[in-house]
Parts: structure tokens; C-alpha cells; sequence
């Protein structure tokens, strides 16, 4: 590999919330953190020499960007998505769950059904509740160790809570499925049909594992295109979710004007000044890296797939097809929600997102962050086998 993913950098005292917020959160000083998604890996050398550079600027005023920062993001998604996008699509925000959150607002009123498919990503329904909407659940269904839609279910939801938006997360978090063609196909006929605005969080689109691709929604179809606000970021892909910078593409210029007369009312306008900047370097510079640190989680996978099934048999992997965000299934051991806390905090001093957080029928699972160093994904299952050994 030309890429060093293995040397550990230590994180603490640099204000980070994975490793610098433990004691605040009611958790050991000394606990792994493996919760939030965020990765322990430098970004790529080129965004970090374009961010050098801005600094030795040294001035940092508002900021917008020119064409070639549209290119450089079309150029991205086109290349390895095939999603051929247009420059007054684009909307830049601060973040995902800020548009989504504008979109809510947007394009539904209080008391109003938002819907989501639970586990899923927690901002989700945050954001529905804090907005005053009414949250409206399409539950995943767990079977043979995968999640499927009940599509049936899916659009009875939509029937019988009048909803207006719906939520939808591809890949998945935390389950990890990469939605195929078919199954978003059916989702979005269902929404058509009634009239439902889809946002599409597609965060975790250059996250796919080996024999899964990714599909954009919008990209299925025109109807589609035209009914749908696609949440992409560069956060997530090249580690950089601190510099807050999200690009939202919307093809239809009636829904494009409404999310932005929303976006207006918050009186937010220019993005993060190094935001723009290290954003145009990862989709310029940053494929060389991805397509190694890529190849650095499947190992890491396999570690861990290999490690649970020797040491580990109690618990059950739910085999990924995207993000590097892992599902496991505890529930064999019978805790109770206080035991899994006791077991996975103060016995094997790991700090993981509990199920239930995603949802009620996330209980009994936990996701855990394998985008970290080899020697510490080793050293937080050992700790874990001889937590559980220990039960």
C-alpha cells in the first residue's frame, strides 16, 4: 500500500468528540471509542496540502466557489456513479442532517407524517420530532441475518399517516445494506404514486464492499430525478465531517426554489471557507486513497468476521454490503438494555452506538466503527471476547 492507515495517531486533546468527550458523555477516560462516524485515518496528503495552503493565506473571508468546483463534483459522482448532475441542481449546505432537517421544514407542516425505516441513522427521527412532524416507521425486517422492506407495510405507512416526505438512507445505516435497483425502484414507484417527496441520504455512496454497487436514486429515473433532494458529502469519504460541507442536488426547480427559500430563512449563506477548499481537492485528488483505504476496511472486515467467528460465537455478524459502520446482533446472551451497557462500557470498556438508538428494534444490536487501525480494532475485540468470556 503507498497509504499508512495502520500507525495510530492519537486523536485526544485535539477537541474530538470520538475520543476527547468520554467522561462528559458518563463514560470511562480510558474507553476505545468505536461509536461515531468518523475515521481515525489522516485525510488524503493532497487535501491536507490544500487546506496548508489556504491557511498560509491567512485570511479567511467569505468564500464562494467558481465553475470548476461544480465540475470537480459532477466529475466525482459521474465518474463512479454514473449520475450525470447539473450546476443549478447544486445546493451547498453545512451538513446532511441540516438539509434534511431543511427539508422537513420545506416540504411538510407541523403535525404532518415524515417517514423513515428504522434502525436508521438517529438524527433521522430527531430531526422529525424536534420539527414538531409526526414520525411515521416503515420497520426493516430482519431475516436470515438480512434486512429486507416490507413493501407492503411501506406503503400502508404512507396511507395511513398522510405522509408528506420521506427519508430514505443508501447505503443503510447502521444495517449496511446497499439498496438494490429493484428494491429503490419499488420504493419510488410507492412514493409517486402518493405524492411523497423522497430525500435521499447518500452519505456513504463510496463505501461499498466487494460485489455491491451503488445506485443513486435520482439516477433510476426521470419521474425520479424530478421527485427527489440528494444529500451528498465528501465528510464521510475522505474523513473530513468537521469541515462541514455538504452538496445537495435538486433537479426540480419548483422543489430546488421552496428547499432554498428554507435554507434562506435560516440566514446561512457562505459555507466554511477550508470547507470548500479541502472539497474540491478530495474529488480532484483523493481516488488514489479511497481505492486503497477501501481495500484497508475489507481487510479490517475480514478481521473481524475471522475474530467473532473464533472468539466471538455468541455474536452474530450482519454481513455488510456498504459503509464502514458494522451491525452486530448480541441478542443470543439475553441482556437487558442495562446489561448490554454494563458488558460493552464497564466490562469490555468499548464505546459503541447501542441499538436501540436507531430505533426499538435495534435492541440487542450494536454498531461498531472498523474504520481505525488494525491494532486497535484487535485490541477492542480482545477486550470484548474477555467481557463476554467473563459473563
Amino acid at each position: 500500500m503507498s497509504y499508512d492507515f495502520d500507525t495510530i495517531i492519537d486523536r485526544r486533546n485535539t477537541n474530538s468528540l470520538k475520543y476527547d468527550f468520554a467522561v462528559e458523555r458518563g463514560k470511562p477516560e480510558d474507553i476505545i471509542p468505536l461509536w461515531v462516524a468518523d475515521m481515525d485515518f489522516q485525510a488524503p496528503q493532497e487535501v491536507l496540502d490544500a487546506l496548508q495552503l489556504s491557511v498560509a493565506h491567512g485570511i479567511f473571508g467569505y468564500s464562494e466557489v467558481k465553475q470548476d468546483y461544480f465540475t470537480i463534483v459532477h466529475d466525482w459522482f459521474y465518474n463512479h456513479h454514473r449520475w450525470d448532475t447539473k450546476e443549478e441542481w447544486l445546493i451547498k449546505t453545512p451538513g446532511v442532517v441540516f438539509a434534511i432537517a431543511l427539508a422537513i421544514k420545506a416540504f411538510s407542516k407541523e403535525g404532518e407524517g415524515v417517514m423513515i425505516q428504522q434502525p436508521v441513522y438517529y438524527p433521522f427521527e430527531e430531526t422529525i420530532v424536534l420539527n414538531n412532524r409526526k414520525l411515521i416507521v416503515n420497520y426493516l425486517v430482519y431475516h436470515n441475518g438480512k434486512y429486507q422492506i416490507d413493501f407492503e407495510d411501506f406503503e400502508n405507512q404512507i396511507i395511513a399517516g398522510q405522509v408528506k416526505l420521506f427519508v430514505l438512507c443508501n447505503p443503510q445505516n447502521p444495517v449496511g445494506r446497499v439498496w438494490t435497483v429493484d428494491e429503490l425502484t419499488q420504493m419510488g414507484d410507492i412514493c409517486l404514486k402518493h405524492n411523497v417527496i423522497v430525500v435521499s441520504d447518500e452519505i456513504h455512496c463510496d463505501f461499498t464492499f466487494p460485489g455491491f454497487t451503488h445506485t443513486v436514486f435520482a439516477g433510476i429515473s426521470e419521474a425520479f430525478a424530478e421527485n427527489t433532494i440528494t444529500c451528498t458529502s465528501p465528510s464521510k469519504t475522505f474523513n473530513m465531517a468537521g469541515l462541514q460541507i455538504s452538496n445537495i442536488f435538486i433537479k426540480n426547480e419548483k422543489i430546488r426554489r421552496s428547499f432554498i427559500g428554507e435554507l434562506d430563512k435560516c440566514g446561512y449563506s457562505q459555507l466554511n471557507t477550508l470547507g470548500l477548499v479541502g472539497c474540491k481537492a478530495a474529488y480532484q485528488y483523493g481516488e488514489p486513497w479511497l481505492k486503497e483505504l477501501k481495500a484497508y476496511l475489507n481487510d479490517n472486515l475480514s478481521f473481524l468476521r475471522e475474530f467473532i467467528k473464533n472468539e466471538l460465537p455468541q455474536i452474530k455478524l450482519i454481513e455488510p454490503e456498504g459503509t464502514y459502520l458494522i451491525w452486530l446482533d448480541f441478542s443470543s446472551l439475553h441482556l437487558t438494555i442495562g446489561e448490554m451497557r454494563n458488558l460493552i462500557v464497564k466490562k469490555a470498556k468499548l464505546w459503541l452506538d447501542a441499538g436501540q438508538i436507531f430505533g426499538k428494534n435495534g435492541a440487542g444490536f450494536e454498531r461498531i466503527n472498523i474504520a481505525c487501525p488494525r491494532d486497535t480494532l484487535k485490541k477492542a475485540l480482545e477486550q470484548l471476547a474477555k467481557a463476554v468470556k467473563e459473563l
